[in-house]
């Protein structure tokens, strides 16, 4: 059972299509317990990182997130859902879960947010992209984690200046992009996540 965490954030009716379309069983749930006992759980994020942090600490999120990353049971952080693995973002005066360090900064860029489709570089590395070298992937975002800390295999996209798209430490992955609205490429990719289950 793959369990889809419902703090009020997220896209996660899209989420719960594409897992199912690869074939997963998933449960939408604010349970404390769901959550923490499921084979894979995701972390969605649509929205200002101040808000996801406070909604999802309303639900004890925050302690899911964190008790599973030190137990090593399998997670997966989908755009804000990646942001607010890290100590803080720009956008906010909020404190992220400092699961890993580093801030997630805004985007120098002409136009923001970004939205819209790009590539992926140095993919080759992390389990969640094997295959999908040259896949393009579909952000919308103003704010990006700038360098992955040390440690952590990431891949990067650009869009005015390089940012993390996507890093895994351990079980927990995380990617900065929407694979629920990237087409046969975000389906593949949730392919590769449930293969690591």
């Amino acid at each position: 059972m793959i369990a889809i965490l419902d703090y009020g954030s997220g896209n996660i009716r899209s989420a719960q299509r594409a897992l199912e379309k690869v074939g997963l069983q998933v449960d939408v749930t604010s349970d404390f317990e769901k959550a923490m006992s499921a084979e894979g759980l995701v972390v969605p994020g649509v929205g200002a990182f101040g808000s996801c942090v406070r909604q999802l600490r309303t639900i004890r999120g925050d302690e899911i997130i964190k008790s599973r990353f030190e137990s090593g049971r399998p997670t997966l952080g989908i755009c804000v859902g990646m942001q607010i693995l890290f100590e803080g973002s720009d956008e906010s005066e909020e404190r992220g879960l400092s699961l890993l360090l580093g801030r997630v900064e805004k985007l120098s860029a002409p136009v923001l947010p970004h939205i819209g489709w790009n590539e992926l570089t140095d993919s080759s590395s992390l389990q969640l992209l094997d295959g999908l070298e040259g896949e393009r992937f579909y952000f919308v975002h103003s704010y990006a984690l700038k360098s992955a800390p040390s440690g952590v295999l990431s891949a990067s996209s650009n869009y005015g200046e390089d940012f993390v798209a996507a890093l895994e430490v351990g079980n927990l992955k995380s990617v900065q992009f929407h694979p629920e609205k990237s087409g046969d490429a975000g389906l593949q990719l949730l392919q590769n996540w449930a293969a690591t289950l």
